[in-house]
């Protein structure tokens, strides 16, 4: 589409350049823009425009990056940084706005369209009506108000607070009368002093927690934060205080009668989906059976009608003036069919929606090269203007971006064998060595940002047995189940796994075959050869990774076609070893040849070969030459995150997209799924049921197949069950912000309250133990959730001290142990006291009760601040002691080379204190290892120094 910058409303400049919302008010036939301060107010008597820009975080490049460098610096925002730009256009009708408003708002969306390049969504919004998508701008609601800008603004204003009342449905917050109060719905009264919330009795948890977002946004909002709220539930009629006060408002209580349908309610349903192609201003109907992507001209615009929805579809070469007269044809359709509250969604040829696509029996999505060139080349054009060099910024590739694991990779590391109805547990050098034709369990516990976190998962082999994965699945899930359903879980398939398994495997092989039971007997009951792997027959290895973290070498066919000249791989027989390095293979990939054949061949003397000049021995070990790939193999792409709510009842999973999603949309009470394309996280609440938390994994099973967004989502896709309050970095990175406290303050929430006293008791003893504990903890503590910068052991395994050669401890220190040891001693007893009769409200209380409670809360206080004084002294002191009493020890001891100290050598020190070793280093080879002096390492604390002792073998 040619679109001239004379055509465009001055208005328009500028929009759409940064993350974030922009609003124009339509006024005299023009949008006029709205300030930041007014953003969210919305006035019955108008039309509105609002664009809403959103950062694509997972495709940008280099062009991306150019526009950044030359944009202003208030332009220059984070989201923008690590993305490119993403634009949807709402334009919202009041219930009272004129016709030649809403007419001038339908017909200026396009041209904001236009000006952004001709690539948003726009969607028609009527109020009441909305769409989910433009109320997720707005959290938790928008309450629009009285009046407009024809009317002169004549919106309330009055001195005294006027009463209003409010019905909750879903997202939407609308006036309401008193006379359809029912049982169903939940209503908010908002009056000068207080706010009620009015709970229907078959009202949801849900829609209660919703209604209380609404509530508080009343009270900051209209209130200053400063009026009185209260629940009245519905059912307590005038026996509560704060009922009868809400009944009073509306002349005393009278029953509710059921909820019926009323005119607001009802919505335009058809079966029938007719398209329609708009020519000269008139929708005529397209013939057909079905309908079928190919219906759609490039050169012309559509309109589909799907009663509720209706998609105005605009070809890629169709001129300004014919999208303008196809959105005044769907306007005039849908007001001609008397169904004002249906939602007009406008969409560009090959930017179509998830919905749109859907409604056809066939669609092959065609490539947008040809429109985000000639979008590049619009933005190339205007940089140019500006005086900036744009050669190669049209065919420059996007840099490589190395992706990150989101967990830490010093935990420590289980692994099991399926083998039938059992689990066999591996020795420590197997645990990153899998047969193709097996099933595997592992348990990986390793340290979080605030605590320790554990990962259970399955791995099923390519040529696994059926049987044998569901046994996987039943037993990982048992011993989620045994852990209080604490710990995240995985299902990995092979050649689908994540970054986060190859981190935590580090070096891992795949080999071809199998050895468990069940796969024994399938190649039995099929009479086919048994290929599992043996170490002295022919093998072919491709080796592939991004470096000693993570690693792979998978067994492939012995054969030439088998190659590939963007790898390197290991062949061997019996008595003679190749590396063959690819011509297109970076020297990262030889380095790892170089490791992994330690791993599977390191007692024979290998033979390089190069690409292009090989041996006839290396050709005849393969069969001889043939054609073989050049490309590198590609893993599933990750793209931008989107949060689904679930409900699953009887095997039919329906699942709703909240959109603009926050941690606050995550609900207690039910399961949610963060779908990104390469990964599904399936996130299970405190409160659901234990049944249902036991249909996690089959939850995320039908959210693949169901393939909501129509993404062609691979079956064998990595699904995780993630638990609320054990959320993983790799989980929560989704999300803007996170904030670990909310959900800790839902699981406290959740315990007896007996057992919250007795906790309440057990903390008070411990805060001033806490201190001690900090210092004292045992020498795999660790607190960092990234990988350390140095190589570490393969495989860490927590290491239990020697406590006869433990430095000595202040006698302050041992003191105060004593003292909390003997305080466990004597745990307090809850007294049982008889209850006592009810005594009036306004018995005061005895001169001698007052004086003694009086007494006991200063002598609290007074312990309180003690404690905490001293327990500060004591973290002080211990720290400052231990760093004393390390530099003090080491000047006795005799220096060792570091090769003969690490954990790993083949020629040890002997006799030193194996617990620190790092002490006998001299101070040269001392700060080389660890980058500061020993008097800056002993100053830190105990975990992180045995952190840094681990990432150099000293630990």
């Amino acid at each position: 589409m040619s679109v001239s910058m004379r055509d465009l409303d001055p208005a328009f400049q500028g929009a759409g350049q940064k993350a974030g919302i922009e609003v124009w008010r339509i006024e005299n036939f023009s949008p006029a823009p709205i300030p930041k301060s007014s953003i969210g107010k919305f006035f019955t008597g108008d039309s509105y425009i609002v664009l809403k820009v959103t950062t694509n975080y997972f495709s940008y490049g280099r062009f991306t990056r150019a526009w950044l460098k030359y944009s202003t610096p208030g332009d220059q925002t984070t989201a923008l940084k690590t993305g490119a730009l993403r634009h949807d256009i709402h334009y919202w009708l009041g219930k009272i706005t004129s016709q030649d408003e809403a007419g001038t708002a339908a017909v200026k969306t396009v041209e904001l369209d236009a000006a952004l390049g001709g690539r948003a969504v726009q969607y028609r919004e009527v109020q009441a009506h909305e769409t989910e998508k433009f109320l997720s701008y707005f959290k938790p609601c928008i309450i629009p108000q009285e009046g407009g800008v024809a009317s002169g603004f004549k919106h309330v204003e009055a001195e005294e607070h006027i009463t209003r009342l409010f019905v909750c449905r879903g997202k939407h917050v609308v006036p309401f009368a008193r006379s359809s109060l029912n049982h169903d719905d939940i209503y908010i009264l908002d009056t000068k002093s207080k706010i009620f919330q009015f709970n229907g009795s078959n009202s949801s948890i849900q829609e209660r927690a919703k209604a209380l977002e609404v509530v508080q946004y009343i009270k900051d909002t209209y209130h200053d934060g400063t009026c009185e709220v209260a629940t009245v539930e519905d059912g307590r009629l005038m026996a509560d205080a704060e009922s009868g006060e809400f009944w009073g408002f509306f002349g005393g209580f009278a029953p509710l009668p059921r909820k019926t349908a009323n005119d607001e309610d009802k919505t335009y349903i058809s079966d029938i989906t007719q398209l329609f192609c708009v020519e000269k201003g008139q929708a005529n109907p397209v013939e057909g059976d079905s309908l079928k992507r190919e219906m759609l001209d490039t050169s012309k615009c559509y309109i589909l009608d799907c009663g509720l929805e209706v998609f105005v579809w605009m070809g890629r070469t169709t001129s300004l003036d014919d999208r303008k007269v196809a959105s005044g044809a769907a306007e005039e359709m849908i007001r001609s069919s008397e169904r004002p509250k249906s939602q007009m969604i406008r969409i560009i040829e090959g930017f179509e929606t998830v919905t749109f696509r859907s409604k056809f029996d066939t669609w092959t999505q065609e490539t947008n090269t040809t429109v985000s060139e000639d979008g590049r080349g619009r933005v190339a054009a205007l940089l140019q203007r500006q005086g900036v060099n744009v050669r190669g910024l049209m065919k420059a590739a996007p840099p490589k971006e190395e992706p990150q694991a989101f967990i830490d990779c010093t935990g420590n590391l289980q692994v099991w064998r399926v083998n039938g109805q059992e689990k066999i547990l591996l020795q420590a050098a197997a645990h990153s060595k899998f047969y193709s034709g097996d099933c595997y369990i592992f348990q990986y516990s390793y340290p979080g940002k605030e605590k320790e976190e554990v990962l259970i998962g399955t791995w099923f082999g390519k040529q696994s047995v059926e049987a044998e994965r569901a046994s996987a699945v039943s037993m990982a899930s048992k011993m989620v189940e045994t852990m209080k359903f604490v710990p995240a879980q995985a299902r990995i398939y092979e050649g689908k796994e994540p970054l986060q398994f190859f981190v935590i495997m580090q070096s891992f092989i795949v080999f071809k075959g199998g050895i468990s039971s069940g796969y024994k007997k399938y190649i039995a009951e099929k009479e086919v050869d048994d290929d599992t792997y043996n170490e002295n027959g022919l093998a072919l290895f491709r080796i592939q990774g991004s470096g000693p973290e993570n690693m792979q070498a998978i067994q492939v066919d012995p054969v030439a076609s088998s190659l590939n000249s963007s790898y390197c791989y290991i062949l061997h027989n019996d008595s003679s070893v190749f590396t063959w390095i690819g011509n297109l293979a970076t020297s990262t990939d030889q380095e790892l040849v170089e490791r992994q054949l330690d791993l599977i061949k390191p007692n024979l003397q290998t033979r390089a070969q190069k690409e292009g000049s090989e041996s006839e021995q290396f050709w005849e070990l393969l069969g001889g030459k043939s054609e073989y790939r050049s490309q590198k193999r590609t893993k599933e792409p990750e793209s931008d995150p989107h949060l689904f709510s679930c409900s699953f009842t009887k095997d039919i999973l329906k699942v709703t997209e909240i959109y603009n999603f926050t941690q606050d949309d995550l609900m207690t009470e039910d399961i949610f799924i963060v779908d990104c394309h390469s990964e599904i996280f399936v996130w299970v609440g405190q409160e659901v049921a234990p049944k249902n938390k036991l249909l996690a994994l089959t939850i995320g099973e039908k959210f693949i197949e169901k393939d909501s967004l129509l993404e062609k989502l691979s079956p064998e896709a990595p699904i995780y069950v993630i638990m609320e309050v054990g959320e993983p970095s790799f989980f929560t990175r989704f999300f803007t912000s996170w904030d670990s406290s909310k959900s800790a303050v839902n699981a406290w929430k959740l315990i007896p309250k007996k057992t919250q006293n007795c906790q309440k008791w057990w903390n008070s003893s411990c805060r001033t133990f806490n201190a001690l504990a900090a210092t004292f903890e045992s020498q795999n503590a660790r607190n960092l959730s990234t990988p350390p910068p140095v190589v570490r052991k393969l495989y860490p395994r927590s290491v239990t001290p020697d406590s006869s050669k433990l430095a000595p401890k202040s006698s302050a220190i041992v003191s105060r142990s004593a003292l909390f040891e003997q305080r466990l001693k004597t745990p307090p007893q809850e007294p049982s006291v008889s209850k006592p009769p009810k005594a009036s409200p306004k018995t005061p209380e005895s001169p001698a009760m007052e004086s003694n409670s009086k007494g006991k809360e200063e002598k609290k206080e007074n312990e309180n601040e003690e404690e905490k004084s001293m327990s500060s002294r004591i973290g002080s002191l211990t720290i400052q002691e231990d760093a004393k009493e390390g530099l003090e020890d080491e000047e006795d001891l005799p220096a060792h080379p570091y090769e003969r100290l690490k954990t790993t050598s083949s020629d040890p020190v002997s006799d030193i204190d194996v617990t620190r070793r790092e002490a006998y280093l001299s101070s040269e080879e001392f700060k080389e290892k660890f980058g500061m002096t020993k008097e800056a390492f002993y100053k830190l604390p105990k975990w992180k120094q045995n952190k840094f002792k681990m990432a150099v073998q000293l630990f």
